[in-house]
């Protein structure tokens, strides 16, 4: 098993900057609580897994203690949400969805992506064969988030994070985004469709409202 230490995973996590503003007992709580939930996901604490673990496990740890120490449930969540929306920065994929080598681009490196960082727990379905030049398209049938928050009661959480693919992708140049449904969201897999146009939004098409 890859060596899974709370510390550096908040520093590779969507909390990183706004962890250090937290006060110290919190820090500590959210560590100890990060070090039981390495012990009860070890299952999925995979080197392919690191990375999204990080996200998963500093969520839980994080709106849990922030509860423990005081907030109401709604304004821990409000927090937790609020703080790893903030950290995402879409614009670099807004440029480079300018460039008319963007779908082809897509079509290799996301799933060249997420076959080296995506651990056990994982299915993805693919669709590269049967796409049109202007189509990319693929399924994840399995889901980690799914499987490590929907028996914690915390499925909020996962759509927190699928939201996280709203705010990249929902607004790139030329290129729709069509989601129906996440595994966290109650749907059977989450569907992934991007479109891509002549125009930009608003000339000709009207942006999909994806959830």
């Amino acid at each position: 098993m890859k060596k899974y230490d709370p510390e550096k995973m908040v520093k590779i996590s969507r909390y990183q900057n706004f962890f250090p503003t937290l006060n110290k007992d919190i820090q500590s709580d959210i560590y100890a609580r990060m070090k039981e939930l390495i012990k009860e996901e070890s299952a999925y604490c995979d080197k392919g897994n690191y990375e999204h673990m990080a996200q998963i496990l500093t969520s839980i740890a994080m709106y849990e203690v922030l509860i423990k120490h005081g907030k109401r449930e709604d304004e821990a969540y409000k927090t937790v949400s609020e703080e790893m929306w903030k950290f995402l920065d879409p614009t670099g994929m807004q440029k480079l969805s300018k460039k008319g080598f963007f779908m082809p681009l897509m079509k290799k490196v996301v799933p060249f992506g997420f076959k080296h960082k995506s651990g056990t727990g994982w299915r993805y379905t693919w669709h590269n064969d049967t796409d049109s030049k202007d189509e990319f398209h693929f399924e994840c049938n399995e889901c980690i988030y799914e499987k490590i928050l929907k028996p914690r009661n915390l499925m909020k959480l996962g759509s927190m994070c699928c939201h996280a693919d709203i705010i990249n992708y929902g607004n790139l140049h030329y290129t729709d985004f069509i989601r129906t449904k996440t595994l966290c969201q109650g749907g059977d897999y989450c569907d992934f469709l991007f479109v891509r146009h002549d125009t930009d939004a608003g000339e000709g098409w009207e942006r999909t409202k994806s959830v």
